[in-house]
């Protein structure tokens, strides 16, 4: 199978130009996603290739343009929705968690609301606290939501058509750190949405991270080499539902945990799957499950605070050697 390398905004571009070719109930909708060609230039170039009626500027007004979205894929078009930065999308809450989320239970089946809502997420680029945090798991908590997190540049050129072939709401997250990244992209998606993927063989330890912590649990994943830890990595993709088999078939090859996760550590989606591993795997566990997690502050603007406050893989690598050693 061939491949071609792109940067990850690259590939997220592929994704929607071939969406928007596919299906002509397809359109974007969003802040900027237009004439500005997207506020981190992921839509560049396609209101030129489609037209205003397909590629559509929005008001600052995410309630409104969310709930647009919702009545339009209710009337059968297949909305993509993108939502500047996931902080925004608080403003948009009501529509995404009590409409879109609870349509299908609501009326009994009747009802789908094939949405899918794109959101930048993630710190590092020094934009403060009110655009720079990861939110993910206020929408994994949401009966009804599907939550995706495309840490790879296949996943991010492949899972919104897949997302697009859902019939209910499904929300991505897309971490602002990997943008600029290049891969390498393959014909094809490797697997399905919802399942996790084993990104590194490891028998000594799992890396359990999703998003923009990939790349720092592979990078530790090495690193512990080093120390004779064979660290097995596993790219959760799907935030909800989790996939539940493939993490505890890693627990039970390699007996221990750490899960990284960009979210504060009180009510991280890390205590989430700590849990699913204490509850379904705890005779499989050798030491407790730990986590490595953001402080618990708004994120700060300084580049060295900011830094300080997020994972990191000497975090990670301390954290794994410490669960090795029984600490």
């Amino acid at each position: 199978m061939g491949s071609k390398t792109l940067s990850y905004r690259e590939a997220l571009r592929e994704g929607l130009e071939e969406a928007l070719n596919q299906d002509s109930r397809v359109f974007l909708m969003g802040e900027d996603v237009g004439h500005y060609g997207g506020c981190y230039a992921v839509s560049k170039g396609l209101l030129e290739q489609f037209g205003t009626e397909r590629v559509i500027d929005t008001p600052l007004c995410e309630s409104g343009f969310v709930g647009v979205g919702i009545g339009a894929a209710l009337g059968g078009m297949r909305p993509i929705i993108e939502v500047m930065t996931v902080n925004f999308s608080l403003l948009a809450m009501d529509q995404i968690v009590n409409t879109a989320a609870t349509l299908r239970h609501m009326s009994g089946g009747q009802f789908h609301v094939p949405l899918v809502i794109r959101m930048a997420c993630g710190a590092g680029r020094q934009l403060a606290a009110q655009h720079s945090h990861s939110w993910e798991n206020f929408y994994a908590h949401i009966p009804g939501l599907k939550v995706l997190s495309p840490a790879t540049h296949c996943d991010a050129r492949y899972m919104l058509g897949q997302a697009l072939a859902d019939p209910d709401p499904v929300l991505i997250f897309e971490h602002v750190m990997l943008l600029n990244e290049s891969g390498n992209v393959p014909e094809s998606a490797k697997a399905p949405m919802e399942q996790a993927l084993i990104k590194r063989e490891g028998n000594d330890i799992s890396l359990i991270t999703y998003g923009g912590n990939l790349n720092k649990a592979l990078t530790a994943a090495k690193q512990l080499k080093g120390f004779s830890i064979s660290a097995e990595v596993v790219d959760l993709r799907c935030l909800r539902p989790l996939d539940k088999p493939t993490i505890l078939s890693s627990i039970a090859k390699t007996h221990r945990a750490v899960v990284i996760d960009e979210g504060w550590y009180t009510g991280s989606l890390a205590g989430e799957i700590s849990a699913i591993i204490m509850e379904e795997g705890f005779w499989h566990l050798d030491a407790p499950v730990k986590r490595v997690c953001t402080e618990e502050v708004p994120i700060p603007y300084p580049h060295h605070l900011e830094q300080a406050a997020l994972p990191q893989v000497e975090q990670i690598v301390t954290t794994a050697k410490a669960v090795m050693e029984g600490r």
